[in-house]
């Protein structure tokens, strides 16, 4: 096992002792975002959007302040979302219509967030460095989104909280 996979492994045993016991959606993805940021090297932005009302729409997140809003197919998370596949970009300025919320970052790494052949949304990962993303960071934030996918209530997060 390389360093990098035992960071993950180390991760993602995190994230679940970090989440197992709380069901609110967004104080989980707050977490895990803050997570991400603290545990990751070399990274000026994680968090997440959420697909609402037909496009992307800010959700938890560490960094600088970001674009609010998304559409679907705009960007890298836009593309992501609207195509259902994990981007990863080692120069964000040759991505054609690349969304510059922060002029510092250099490469990213966006993974769609689905449950039920539905799209909940993207975790987004900029980094200030380019080429900072690998392939083992491809499958290690998948791992961390399936992670997410199977524990959250995302329904609460989307619809509002249902009566029990």
């Amino acid at each position: 096992m390389t360093i990098k996979e035992e960071e993950y492994k180390t991760l993602c045993q995190s994230l679940q002792g970090l989440i197992q016991d709380e069901t609110d959606a967004l104080a989980n993805l707050s977490n895990s975002a803050a997570l991400l940021f603290q545990s990751m090297e070399k990274i000026n932005w994680s968090g997440f959007y959420l697909f609402k009302e037909n496009q992307l729409v800010l959700g938890p997140f560490q960094g600088k302040p970001a674009c609010i809003r998304i559409a679907m197919g705009r960007g890298v998370c836009g593309t992501a979302a609207q195509n259902r596949e994990t981007i990863m970009v080692q120069d964000v300025h040759q991505f054609p219509g690349h969304i510059a919320c922060d002029a510092a970052s250099a490469s990213e790494i966006v993974v769609p967030i689905i449950k039920n052949d539905k799209l909940i949304g993207v975790l987004d990962v900029d980094s200030p460095i380019k080429a900072r993303f690998s392939e083992r960071d491809l499958h290690g934030l998948k791992e961390y989104v399936n992670i997410l996918t199977a524990h959250i209530q995302w329904e609460d997060l989307l619809h509002g909280s249902s009566s029990k």
